[in-house]
């Protein structure tokens, strides 16, 4: 079994049910959800008028090599409607492989460490939350460490908590 580090996010719709239905559709598809981080909210980045999007951290417990569960999360991200039009368009569901183990993976399809956590408040701030301590496996710094030398003063609030037992938001 591998341990798998996901960022959830959403910024249309009905934000909250959509990350509860991705938790769901996770556990049927990927495997245990170890542990969640609170729910987050943030202003949409890359494109700025757009909704402010809700992001949680999941720790995920799976079988699936990482291939796979790329594979695997695309599909989930389809079924809740998802539709890819352009870089960092508005999404009913986002799910990011942000790490895989302490694996390191580069290729066209697939990049593991995530190749954006370092410049991306939004994802540092929930990892922190969960995995302070944790080591990048490429930049061998820690989780915490990344967060105070992020450069992203975007504004990270917590919308919410997850809560393990009854997955509610």
């Amino acid at each position: 079994m591998a341990t798998a580090y996901l960022l959830v996010g959403s910024n249309l719709g009905n934000r909250t049910q959509h990350l509860q239905q991705a938790q769901q559709f996770l556990r049927q598809a990927i495997g245990n959800i170890l542990q969640g981080s609170s729910v987050y909210e943030t202003a949409a980045w890359g494109v700025a008028a757009q909704p402010a999007y809700l992001n949680q951290v999941l720790v995920v417990e799976t079988a699936l090599p990482p291939f796979e569960l790329l594979e695997k999360t695309q599909e989930i991200e389809k079924q809740l409607g998802r539709i890819r039009s352009f870089r960092w368009a508005a999404r009913t569901i986002d799910i990011d492989i942000l790490f895989y183990d302490q694996l390191i993976i580069s290729t066209q399809e697939l990049t593991i460490p995530h190749s954006r956590i370092l410049e991306r408040k939004f994802v540092l701030q929930p990892l922190t939350e969960i995995a302070p301590d944790m080591l990048h496996p490429v930049w061998q710094r820690s989780i915490k460490n990344l967060l105070d030398s992020c450069e992203d003063n975007s504004v990270v609030e917590i919308f919410g908590k997850y809560f393990a037992t009854d997955n509610k938001i």
